[in-house]
């Protein structure tokens, strides 16, 4: 399968491009910067004519994409204005789905996000574990772009019943050499609160794509993509004691099993996370 990942030359995109190399896919790196070489072709992805072109074919790079990867955006609130980040993100996620629809392209997997669960939460969550069942809740423009984007997903995948098109809600994302700073996360409960103290390795993130690439059925459904256990030493009951001692619990849950339930992606992904910052170094 040749897959063009968006984004290839990010933090999360570089690793999903390599690791989907080494399980023997032919990967197409398509981001505003990167390593020339046969395997990447600069684009911006705000001007669709660029995209459609190379999602379409480039000189003797390829001929033709199976999938896509869209991992391409502006990571995070705060780094651009609330306008730039608007626009760049939610044009560029449009020209990418339709691009895709219009060659004929009938597998998408893309990077939404855990803010749509109501990141920071400083309105607590509804209950915790949080997971996929409850609506939306979006609190920054970056948020409210993929909230948007999801609802665009589903409504290309009611217009085009063959697409399959999966949304990944990933985590805070972590590489190894962030694990060094972790055990400080527990002097203050409230300094990692705004995630419900979750993270993904990247590594895992991979293996989410790459299942959502191999077993997601046609139609458009969204997972949340998280390590299997929190970022903090301390207890889970003792943090939610501190931080969050109202919030309901919808369902017992070990001493550091992870507060943005993943039995979803387990279920119908086999996502299973093979990564946590305890077994580091």
């Amino acid at each position: 399968m040749r897959i063009a990942i968006t984004g290839s030359s990010g933090k999360l995109g570089t690793v999903v491009a390599r690791e989907l190399r080494a399980n023997g896919y032919d990967v197409i790196g398509l981001d505003i910067v990167g390593e020339r070489g046969p395997g990447f072709v600069q684009v911006d992805l705000t001007d669709y004519g660029q995209v459609i072109d190379a999602l379409g074919g480039v000189g003797d790079r390829h001929d033709g994409i199976d999938a896509v990867v869209h991992l391409g955006a502006i990571p995070a609130p705060g780094i651009r204005s609330d306008i730039a980040t608007f626009h760049n993100n939610m044009t560029a996620t449009f020209n990418v789905f339709w691009a895709a629809v219009r060659l004929g392209i009938r597998r998408i997997v893309y990077a939404s996000s855990e803010t749509v669960l109501g990141l920071p939460f400083d309105v607590p969550p509804p209950y915790v574990p949080v997971d996929e069942e409850y609506a939306p809740r979006p609190e920054s423009v970056y948020s409210l772009v993929k909230t948007l984007e999801e609802r665009l997903a589903a409504e290309l995948v009611r217009w085009h019943p063959d697409l399959s098109l999966t949304a990944l809600r990933f985590s805070n994302v972590m590489n190894p050499e962030d694990y060094a700073e972790f055990p400080s996360f527990d002097a203050d409960a409230y300094a990692r609160k705004w995630n419900l103290w979750g993270y993904i390795d990247a590594r895992d993130g991979a293996h989410a794509v790459q299942r959502a690439l191999e077993v997601a059925p046609p139609g458009f459904d969204q997972f949340i993509i998280a390590a299997a256990d929190t970022v903090m030493s301390r207890p889970n009951k003792e943090l939610l004691a501190e931080v969050f001692p109202d919030v309901p619990i919808a369902r017992e849950f070990a001493e550091h099993e992870t507060l943005l339930s993943i039995a979803k992606a387990r279920r119908l992904l086999d996502y299973e996370p093979r990564h946590s910052w305890r077994d580091a170094g």
